[in-house]
């Protein structure tokens, strides 16, 4: 059997190879698509277990099946991977368009919504009923049918292009090396970074985030950091590898987006990627932005001259270059506050932070995560199972892989995603099942890997998208989980679970130094809490300038226009920005996250969702005052009851306020960021 094609269990990594990526999803199209015909028909009654029901569990496998692939082309992307992948990228796209663009089954969703069986429906499932004609009207099931070709084609490119996208930023990445044969000129470069980097008699530097991010911290040497730099900026670019240049891709991205929206009916991109988010236009989201960007201006602006006055005062620089604002900046850090990010890091051995982190999840949602076994893409992937109501005997409620380190065949950045849903079968609960992905530094000659704070923040990150899939009490799966969550809510529970990460009782159990085994000082925790907001100016602004840039480039740029998407930039930057990169930084060519991913008109979700996230952790601030801790069993309770477990099955919004009683307010997010007095 083709393991693509068992879903009777866990995915099945031990046997999948690229031969069967073809025929699994060639077979699993055809399966769809014959269901699809059958409901078509006009005798075909749309009920929801003769209709919905049919094409939910259909459209599972076929999904289910996609997310391996796709999942082994993110993690492992050697040149089979890739290959198979590409191939049948165009049709299941194609069919998804197609699906979207089926009138007749369109027709049968609306003859649904309009039945007396609609008002018998749980107000989950009319959810779901109202989300699907939303996405077919998005899809593009209201256009003529001489115009619904042009549109299905348009999806198919727009997804090779995503894909391309990101893979000529993986090889733009991987192809640049700093061979270093003396070693005089790695002075500051933390040890395990130069080990990591040791090949032969040389060293090799590279520009992914384990090497890069300490080279351009650490490295003394100022022209080592100006090439790296260089190389770093521009990436994937027009001053590459002509076939790894993204700058006619987002062009023709962008074309392609406009395109889309004339044809739906919408004035631009920006208004059709809110159609399913909690923001309720392109004025609210922008003004959102600008509040914020007017808040921390002040602050931002005061970070730039402190930093400019040490550096000239105390390291003998003029003129501070992009390439020594972090080299700067951590100088700057161990002088104002007596420590380093690298003597943090050796407090944080793997092990201890990974149990630091599930006796977390075990204490707010009365659940504990065991290690487990099962088939995995590569040998460093951990596998665990998550059981919750402990104290009643214990309920399986999912399982999870962790794959922490970074590899020369794997994409960029930190992400979750799901491998199977929960829902109700046949059979009883299908518990789901979710991918938890990081770049961190590997093990090196034998010893513990040692993690940053700031990867022990994304960490638990990631380990909040992953609870919100994984703690899901929602038996439908359309909406279960992370499903059917507005996309700019979807950062509320990982954003939340950041702040544990700062919190004395929290570190002072998941660290032992990386040689004596002693615990973070409480004195060291000190200086980190004072440090926390060391430059929150310059980096909420550095945010809202992606988030800006994002929303006019989706809203008030024209492609077919004479400006250019480097002076949009530049001009975004002109209006929020207080420090300014070289022109040639050419930034867009690697912002994956709207060209490669998701979040095209919709990066400003981070800043919006951490305005919910920080007011939601006010709570437990609130109930510390009282209990002593913020991590509080009742109020963590009470977030998995109103916000994890109820998934999309109702108006983040709705969520929000079941939780905290009232709207949502910034001041916690401020306070947060040190802007407005504690």
């Amino acid at each position: 059997m083709n393991p693509l094609l068992d879903f009777s269990g866990l995915p099945r990594f031990d046997a999948v190879t690229p031969e069967h990526v073809a025929p699994a999803i060639r077979e699993l199209i055809a399966e769809n698509r014959a269901l699809v015909e059958k409901l078509a028909a006009p005798e075909s009654q749309p009920s929801w277990h003769a209709f919905m029901q049919p094409i939910t569990d259909a459209g599972e496998r076929l999904g289910r099946a996609w997310g391996i692939v796709s999942h082994l082309h993110s993690v492992m992307d050697v040149p089979a991977w890739r290959d198979a992948y590409n191939a049948m990228l165009p049709e299941i796209t194609g069919y998804y368009a197609e699906l979207g663009q089926n009138e007749a089954i369109h027709a049968k969703v609306k003859q649904l919504r309009a039945s007396a069986e609609f008002a018998t429906l749980t107000p989950t499932r009319q959810r779901i009923v109202d989300n699907d004609l939303r996405d077919f009207r998005l899809s593009g099931a209201e256009l003529s049918e001489d115009k619904k070709p042009r549109y299905k084609a348009m999806q198919e490119e727009m997804s090779a292009i995503a894909a391309k996208f990101s893979e000529n930023l993986l090889d733009a990445t991987n192809a640049h090396v700093e061979r270093i044969t003396d070693e005089a000129a790695l002075a500051g470069i933390p040890e395990d970074v130069k080990a990591a980097a040791r090949k032969d008699d040389a060293w090799e530097l590279t520009l992914r985030a384990p090497c890069y991010v300490p080279v351009m911290q650490y490295a003394e040497n100022r022209e080592l950091r100006a090439r790296m730099y260089r190389a770093f900026a521009t990436r994937a670019s027009e001053f590459g590898q002509p076939e790894w240049d993204n700058g006619p891709l987002i062009t023709r991205l962008l074309h392609l987006r406009a395109e889309e929206a004339a044809m739906l009916g919408y004035a631009h991109y920006a208004e059709v990627s809110l159609v399913p988010k909690m923001a309720e236009s392109t004025t609210q989201v922008a003004g959102f932005l600008r509040d914020l960007a007017a808040k921390a201006k002040p602050f931002a602006e005061r970070d730039v001259a402190e930093l400019r006055e040490f550096a000239r005062t105390e390291l003998g620089m003029d003129k501070l270059e992009s390439w020594d604002l972090a080299w700067a900046s951590e100088k700057l850090k161990q002088a104002r506050y007596a420590f380093s990010d690298e003597e943090v890091k050796q407090y944080f051995p793997e092990h201890k932070v990974m149990a630091g982190l599930f006796k977390v999840i075990g204490t707010l949602f009365s659940a504990s995560i065991e290690p487990d076994s099962a088939p995995t893409w590569h040998p460093d992937v951990r596998f665990y199972r998550i059981v919750t109501e402990v104290s009643r005997g214990g309920t399986p409620a999912g399982e999870f892989y962790v794959d922490l380190y970074a590899r020369e065949t794997k994409r960029g950045g930190a992400w979750m995603a799901d491998a199977i849903g929960r829902r109700q079968t046949p059979a009883g609960i299908q518990t789901p099942v979710a991918y938890l992905n990081c770049n961190f530094p590997a093990p090196v000659n034998g010893k513990a890997a040692t993690f940053s704070h700031d990867d022990v923040l994304t960490l638990f990150h990631e380990t909040g998208h992953g609870l919100h899939h994984l703690l899901t009490q929602v038996e439908d799966l359309p909406v279960s989980g992370i499903d059917g969550v507005e996309w700019d809510a979807v950062e509320l529970p990982s954003q939340f679970m950041e702040n544990f990460c700062w919190e004395w009782d929290v570190l002072a159990g998941m660290t032992a130094h990386a040689k004596t085994g002693e615990p973070l000082p409480r004195d060291l925790y000190d200086k980190m809490v004072a440090a926390k907001n060391f430059q929150s100016g310059m980096q909420t602004l550095r945010q809202i300038e992606f988030a800006l840039f994002d929303l006019l480039l989706h809203s008030e740029f024209d492609p077919a226009g004479t400006r250019t998407v480097q002076e949009l930039i530049l001009a975004v930057r002109e209006e929020v920005a207080v420090v300014f990169p070289p022109e040639w930084n050419r930034f867009p060519q690697s912002f994956a996250h709207i060209f490669g991913g998701g979040y095209a008109a919709g990066y400003y979700s981070y800043k919006w969702a951490e305005v919910l996230s920080a007011d939601a952790y006010a709570a437990f601030e609130e109930a510390g005052k009282t209990c002593g801790s913020t991590l509080d069993a009742e109020t963590g309770a009470r977030f998995w009851r109103e916000i994890l477990a109820v998934g999309g099955s109702r108006p983040a919004m709705e969520s929000f306020k079941a939780f905290r009683g009232r709207q949502p307010e910034v001041d916690a997010l401020l306070r947060h960021n040190g802007m407005i007095d504690a």
